[in-house]
């Protein structure tokens, strides 16, 4: 993608334009650099598998002597009828980590290249690591911008375990002396068993307070990106009865623990965190060398603080700052209306949950009174 011919020159006249899979993907072995799943050709395939999604294109942000410095995949989106871009986990820089002006640049050659290829955008969603005015927090969707990332180039198992904090090698050990918990690669059985593991995420979703995606979501994840990019490991009770379980991406030589959940009996039993270990063993054996937990709390979202504690304890690193997802207007006037109409939206539903909860307020008081007097509960069947 080129700019228009209109736009404003930078002052370090970089340059952004299209190119293909293959080349992407042949910039990134030349410098050495393993991509995030969400910017290969593998994801298109999910993308292109989903309702309101699909692969827009692929770019390359060059220096001024034409070196490729960051790559960059974006899906088409929507949100409330309005589309937009997301880059998912990029842009990838190439080489040292990029400057507040490299970062400057790049969201300016973007969002000039796409007002003019594609008007109907209203903003784009990427990530960046220096704080900047025109980043917005994101529409509708936690970002994190702390995770923990293990490093599986170990000899074996024991090498992998022994490298957890204290607390963590002790919930393991404990778990794994359990001989009634059973774990498994379910990855050839994902079309078979997921109808009881979606039970077991929206059990997880109620307890911790998110809310899960559709079903199918999760089938055509599994479906699309085939067991080469995409694994499901399971625990079990004596082989039965699910009590936790994850979805693993894989790409080259690393992965990301996209979905996990459990159930309370799961927690209980530790059940969750010797799947960890199991699935952290299984996916070294797959050639696996950094393993991304994929979220940790932050200031930004004190939120994930619980469960970036229990993933804490599988390293003696801690948690690594990445860069964040942020929103960048395309079109700042309709971004600006779109963001009043969600905050409307979300006053709204907080009223009527609000309302709800005082009408329920009030029929117990009413069915209190009515206890034990023949009139107030004539009145109130009335």
């Amino acid at each position: 993608m080129t700019l228009p011919e209109n736009a404003t020159p930078l002052a370090s006249r970089g340059s952004m334009r299209r190119i293909d899979w293959e080349t992407f993907r042949r910039i990134a072995e030349e410098a050495g650099t393993t991509l995030p799943i969400e910017q290969t050709a593998a994801w298109d395939a999910f993308d292109a598998a989903m309702d309101g999604r699909e692969p827009w294109g692929r770019l390359v942000y060059e220096t001024a002597a034409g070196q490729p410095r960051a790559l960059i995949s974006l899906t088409r989106m929507n949100v409330r009828g309005f589309p937009y871009l997301w880059a998912r986990h990029a842009p990838v820089w190439l080489g040292q980590e990029p400057s507040a002006a490299e970062e400057t640049e790049l969201r300016e050659l973007l969002t000039e290249g796409v007002r003019f290829h594609d008007p109907a955008v209203v903003f784009v969603r990427l990530h960046c690591t220096h704080p900047a005015p025109g980043l917005h927090e994101l529409l509708q969707t936690m970002a994190y911008d702390h995770t923990v990332i293990l490093d599986l180039d170990r000899p074996d198992d024991d090498a992998f375990l022994a490298s957890f904090k204290p607390r963590g090698r002790r919930d393991v050990r404990k778990a794994l002396r359990n001989t009634e918990l059973t774990y498994h690669d379910e990855t050839d059985r994902a079309e078979e068993v997921f109808a009881e593991l979606y039970q077991i995420l929206l059990e997880t979703g109620d307890r911790d307070g998110f809310h899960a995606a559709p079903e199918e979501t999760y089938r055509t994840m599994l479906r699309t990106l085939g067991p080469d990019h995409c694994r499901l490991y399971v625990a079990r009770r004596n082989g039965g009865q699910a009590l936790a379980w994850s979805i693993d991406t894989v790409w080259g030589d690393g992965a990301g623990r996209y979905y996990a959940a459990s159930t309370a009996e799961g927690r209980r039993g530790r059940a969750a965190d010797a799947l960890l270990y199991k699935e952290g063993c299984w996916l070294r054996e797959r050639g696996v060398r950094t393993w991304d937990l994929m979220g940790a709390g932050s200031e930004r979202t004190p939120e994930l603080n619980g469960v970036g504690s229990f993933k804490g304890k599988f390293t003696a690193e801690g948690t690594v700052a990445i860069p964040g997802p942020w929103d960048v207007p395309v079109r700042p006037r309709v971004y600006v209306g779109l963001v009043r109409a969600l905050e409307l939206k979300h006053r709204a539903e907080t009223g009527v949950a609000s309302l709800r909860e005082r009408l329920g307020s009030l029929r117990s008081e009413r069915d209190d009174h009515a206890d034990g007097d023949p009139e107030a509960e004539a009145s109130a069947r009335q």
